[in-house]
C-alpha cells in the first residue's frame, strides 16, 4: 500500500516519462513538446528541493536525509542537461539519469515511501502543497560555448557522463 507523496511524486514520474517519449518520437526532437516535458520535470525538482526534502529534515529535528546529497547532485545534473537545447545524446544521458534517480526515489524502501512513513501526519498537508506548486518559469535554450563545458561539469560532480545515443 502507498501513500499520497509516492502516489503523487510517482504519478508525475510517469507523466514526465510520456511526455520526453512523445517529444522524442520523431526527428527532430519537438520542441514544443520537449518543453512541456523540461518544465514539469524542472517543477518536479523544485517539489523535491524546496517541499519534500525540508519537510523531511524538520521531521528529523533538523538533520537532513541521509540520500539527499545524492538527489541534489542528480537534480544538479538533470537541471544542467536542460539547459542546452536537446540532442540525442542530451536525452539519453536524461533517461539513464532518470532510470538511476527514480530508482532511489520509488519502491518500498524509496524516498517516497520513507517520506510517506516519516511524514504520514503531515502528508495531507505537504501534498497540497505540492500540489500548489507553481509551474517554473523557464528562460530559452542556451547554447553558448561555455554552456556545454559547464554541463559536463554538473554530469561529473554527480558521476554521470555524457552518453553516447547509439549505445
Amino acid at each position: 500500500m502507498t501513500g499520497p507523496i509516492t502516489n503523487l511524486l510517482e504519478a508525475d514520474h510517469r507523466r514526465l516519462e510520456a511526455l520526453l517519449a512523445a517529444a522524442v518520437c520523431s526527428h527532430p526532437i519537438d520542441l514544443a513538446r520537449y518543453a512541456e516535458f523540461r518544465g514539469g520535470l524542472l517543477r518536479h525538482i523544485g517539489i523535491e528541493e524546496k517541499i519534500l526534502l525540508p519537510a523531511a529534515q524538520t521531521a528529523r529535528g533538523g538533520s537532513a536525509l541521509p540520500i539527499a546529497g545524492r538527489l541534489r547532485l542528480d537534480h544538479g545534473a538533470i537541471a544542467a542537461l536542460l539547459v542546452p537545447t536537446p540532442t540525442p545524446a542530451i536525452v539519453a544521458t536524461l533517461r539513464d539519469i532518470h532510470r538511476q534517480h527514480n530508482a532511489v526515489e520509488e519502491g518500498a524502501a524509496g524516498l517516497y515511501a520513507g517520506c510517506d512513513r516519516l511524514l504520514a501526519a503531515s502528508a495531507a498537508s505537504v501534498v497540497a502543497r505540492m500540489e500548489a506548486y507553481p509551474a517554473v518559469r523557464m528562460s530559452p535554450h542556451n547554447d553558448a560555448p561555455e554552456v556545454m563545458p559547464a554541463t559536463m561539469r554538473a554530469l561529473e560532480r554527480a558521476g554521470y557522463r555524457l552518453l553516447d545515443p547509439a549505445r
